[in-house]
C-alpha cells in the first residue's frame, strides 16, 4: 500500500513552501521520520520526514517548485509501483533535440556522419542543446528558490570542477542569499561538463548555474568527433571554422578583468567550436578546468564522511576545530553527523591534549607562558560583505531610528541561587533532561516581573498601545549562522523546570537548525545572556516591535558590603552581576525600567526557588 507525502503546514502564515532539495532518489529505501527532502519558505528553511517507512515509489514535485501546503510531493509505499517523475522530464529535451539533428542532412546529404557534426554546433547554440551532449544526456543545474522572498543569490564557492564526476544529492557549490548560506547538490549523478556561473557573480532565482550529464566535459566532446575528421572528406571545413572563434573566446574572456587570467586561456584552446551566442558560456567552462586546483575544488571531499551528506555549518566547525570527519559516527537521523558530534569531539581532543600541553609549561619555575589568542586568518585581508550581514545591518540600524532607546542596569547578588543550584543541578539534570543554568532562574523572574508591569511587555504604536495577554518570551542563541531569536511561547504558564527544558530545547534546536518558523516569530519580550562570553555589561538593541530587551551579564565573586537583618554590616565573598534592560523611551520611561528591574533583582536575591527545583 502506498501513501502519500504531502506539504505541512510550517506555520499559521505560511501557505506555500518551495522544494529545494531530495534527499532521496526514486527507488530508495526511507525509514519513519527519517528527512525526505528540504522546503525553504518564507521563514524558515527544513526538512519533511518520511510518514512511514518503505521505498520512494514516486517524486511529484521536483526541486525549484513551489506548492501550497496540503499538496502531494512524493509517494512512498512497498516498491511495487510507481515511477520517477523526473527521468521523464529529463527525456524531453532529448526528443525535442532529435528532429533538429537530421535537418541539416535534408540540406547536405553526404553521409550520415557529416550532420551528426554539424549538428553539434546546433545543440550548442541554445542552452538547452548544451544539456545535451553528443555521448549522453545532460541536465541543468538551477539556482534553487531558497525562500518566498529571495530573488537573487551570490555564487561563494565551487565544490567541483568541470571533469569531476558528481553523485546524486553531491554538494556542487555554496551559494549565499540575503537569509542563508547553503550548498546546492547535484539532482543527478554524472560529470560536471560545464561551470556556467563563477565565484561572487549574482544571479537571479532560477539561472542555469551548470550542466551535469553523463557525456564528456565541453573540453573533452571536440576530442571525441576530432578522430572522425580524417576520415571525411568536409573534415578540413570544421577546423577553419574554429580557429577563429578559438581566438575570439580568450579575447571576450578577457573583458571582464577579475575573471579571465593565461590559464583561462590557455584551457579554452581545447574547447570545441561554438557559434557566438555560445561563446560567453564557453570561457567560463574553460576556466573551471584550467584550476582544477582551486580552493572550490580542495574540500570538495569532504562533503561527505562515510556516504553522510554534511552541512556547510558541520564542514566548517571541523575545520575551524581541527576536527577529522572521517573518524566521527553522527548521531542524526541515518546516521548524520550534526554539529554536537563535532563539538563533543572537539572538546575530548582538548582534554586529551590538556596534560600534555600542561607539563612543559610546569617545567620552567616562575615562568608562565602567557595566554595569546591565536592570529586570525582574516588579519590583513579583505572580503565581501555577506547578504546575511548586510540584512542584520539593515535591521539594526532600523531599530535605532525609530526607537528612543536606552539602558538602564542593576547589580544583583546571586548568591543563594548559585548555592541552590549546587545543591539541585545533578538530581534536577537526572529528573528533567536539561541543565540547571542560571538563565532559567533569570526568565521566571522577568516572566513573573512582566506580568506587574504590562507596560514591558507591549507594542506601541502612533495611534494605539497593545499589552499583550500572554508572555512570549525570545531567547538569543548564538550559532554559527548568526544571533537567531527563539520564542517560547506562554512562558508566564510555565515553571522554573518548563522554562528551563524549553531553552535547553529550543537552543540545541536552533544550533542545530531545526525550528519551525512559528518558534521564531511571535515575541513580545527578548532575553540575552551576553555575560555566557565573559561580558559584564552591555547595551542590547531592542527588537523592532517590542519595547524592551533584557541582558544578564557574567557572574563574578566579589568582595561586598553584606548587611544582616540587625542592621550589622560586613565585608563578604558574593557572586553578583550586572542585569540591564535596553527599552523604548516612547512608551517605557526611566522609573518604569527601574520598578521592573528591582523586582527582577529582588526575587532573585530572595532566592525562594526550592519548590521549583525539588529541593
Amino acid at each position: 500500500m502506498s501513501e502519500n507525502v504531502q506539504m505541512p503546514a510550517l506555520g499559521e502564515s505560511v501557505t506555500e513552501g518551495t522544494v529545494t532539495r531530495w534527499l532521496k532518489s526514486v527507488g530508495d529505501t526511507v525509514e519513519v521520520d527519517e528527512p525526505l527532502l528540504e522546503v525553504s519558505t518564507d521563514k524558515v528553511d527544513t526538512e519533511i520526514p518520511s510518514p512511514v517507512a518503505g521505498v520512494l515509489e514516486q517524486i511529484l514535485v521536483q526541486e525549484d517548485e513551489t506548492v501550497e501546503v496540503g499538496a502531494n510531493l512524493a509517494v512512498v509505499g512497498s516498491g511495487e509501483g510507481g515511477g520517477d517523475a523526473a527521468p521523464a522530464q529529463a527525456e524531453e529535451p532529448q526528443q525535442e533535440e532529435a528532429p533538429e539533428q537530421p535537418e541539416a542532412p535534408a540540406e547536405q546529404s553526404q553521409g550520415q556522419e557529416q550532420p551528426q557534426q554539424e549538428a553539434q554546433p546546433q545543440q550548442e547554440q541554445a542552452p538547452a542543446a548544451d544539456t545535451a551532449p553528443a555521448d549522453g544526456g545532460g541536465e541543468e543545474i538551477k539556482l534553487p528558490a531558497l525562500g518566498e522572498s529571495v530573488t537573487e543569490g551570490t555564487v561563494t564557492r565551487w565544490l567541483k570542477s568541470v571533469g569531476d564526476t558528481v553523485e546524486v544529492d553531491e554538494p556542487l557549490l555554496e551559494v549565499s542569499t540575503d537569509k542563508v548560506d547553503t550548498e546546492v547538490p547535484s539532482p543527478v549523478a554524472g560529470t560536471v561538463q560545464q561551470i556556467l556561473v563563477q565565484e561572487d557573480e549574482t544571479v537571479d532565482v532560477g539561472a542555469v548555474l551548470a550542466i551535469v550529464g553523463s557525456g564528456a566535459p565541453a573540453g573533452r566532446s571536440a576530442g571525441a568527433s576530432e578522430p572522425e575528421q580524417p576520415a571525411e572528406q568536409p573534415a578540413p571545413e570544421a577546423p577553419t571554422q574554429q580557429e577563429p572563434r578559438q581566438e575570439a573566446s580568450p579575447a571576450e574572456a578577457e573583458t571582464p578583468a577579475s575573471e579571465a587570467d593565461v590559464p583561462a586561456q590557455a584551457a579554452q584552446e581545447s574547447t570545441p567550436s561554438a557559434p557566438q551566442t555560445a561563446s560567453t558560456q564557453e570561457p567560463q567552462g574553460g576556466e573551471q578546468k584550467s584550476a582544477p586546483s582551486a580552493p572550490g575544488a580542495t574540500p570538495a571531499p569532504a562533503a561527505k564522511a562515510g556516504g553522510t551528506y554534511l552541512t556547510p555549518l558541520v564542514r566548517k566547525l571541523a575545520a575551524e576545530k581541527g576536527v577529522d570527519l572521517s573518524s566521527l559516527e553522527g548521531t542524526g537521523v541515518g546516521g548524520r553527523i550534526r554539529k554536537e558530534d563535532v563539538l563533543e569531539a572537539a572538546r575530548k581532543a582538548e582534554e586529551s591534549t590538556a596534560p600534555a600541553a600542561a607539563e612543559p609549561a610546569a617545567a620552567p619555575a616562575g615562568a608562565k607562558k602567557p595566554s595569546v589568542p591565536a592570529v586570525s586568518p582574516l588579519r590583513g585581508t579583505t572580503e565581501k560583505t555577506s547578504r546575511l550581514r548586510r540584512l542584520v545591518a539593515s535591521r539594526m540600524v532600523e531599530a535605532l531610528s525609530t526607537q528612543a532607546q536606552l539602558t538602564t542596569a542593576v547589580e544583583v547578588d546571586v548568591t543563594r541561587v548559585a548555592a541552590l543550584r549546587n545543591r539541585a543541578k545533578a538530581d534536577f539534570k537526572a529528573r528533567e533532561g536539561a541543565n540547571l543554568t542560571f538563565l532559567p532562574f533569570f526568565t521566571l523572574a522577568a516572566v513573573e516581573a512582566l506580568k506587574a508591569f504590562p507596560k514591558i511587555n507591549a507594542t506601541f504604536g502612533e495611534d494605539e498601545i497593545v499589552y499583550h495577554p500572554q508572555e512570549n518570551v525570545g531567547i538569543a542563541v548564538d550559532t554559527e549562522r548568526g544571533l537567531v531569536v527563539p520564542v517560547i511561547k506562554d512562558a508566564g504558564d510555565l515553571n522554573l523546570a518548563g522554562i528551563a527544558r524549553k531553552i535547553a530545547d529550543l537552543g540545541a534546536r536552533t544550533r542545530a537548525n531545526k525550528v519551525g518558523p512559528d518558534e521564531l516569530a511571535g515575541a513580545t519580550f527578548t532575553i540575552t545572556n551576553t555575560g555566557s562570553g565573559g561580558a559584564v555589561f552591555d547595551t542590547p538593541i531592542v527588537p523592532v516591535g517590542q519595547v524592551a530587551i533584557l541582558g544578564t551579564g557574567t557572574i563574578t565573586k566579589r568582595a561586598v558590603v553584606v548587611t544582616d537583618e540587625d542592621g550589622n554590616d560586613t565585608i563578604g565573598i558574593r557572586s553578583t552581576c550586572f542585569v540591564f534592560l535596553s527599552y523604548d523611551h516612547r512608551l517605557v520611561d526611566g522609573a518604569d525600567a527601574a520598578r521592573f528591574l528591582t523586582a527582577i533583582k529582588n526575587r532573585i536575591e530572595e532566592g525562594a526557588f526550592e519548590a521549583e527545583i525539588g529541593l
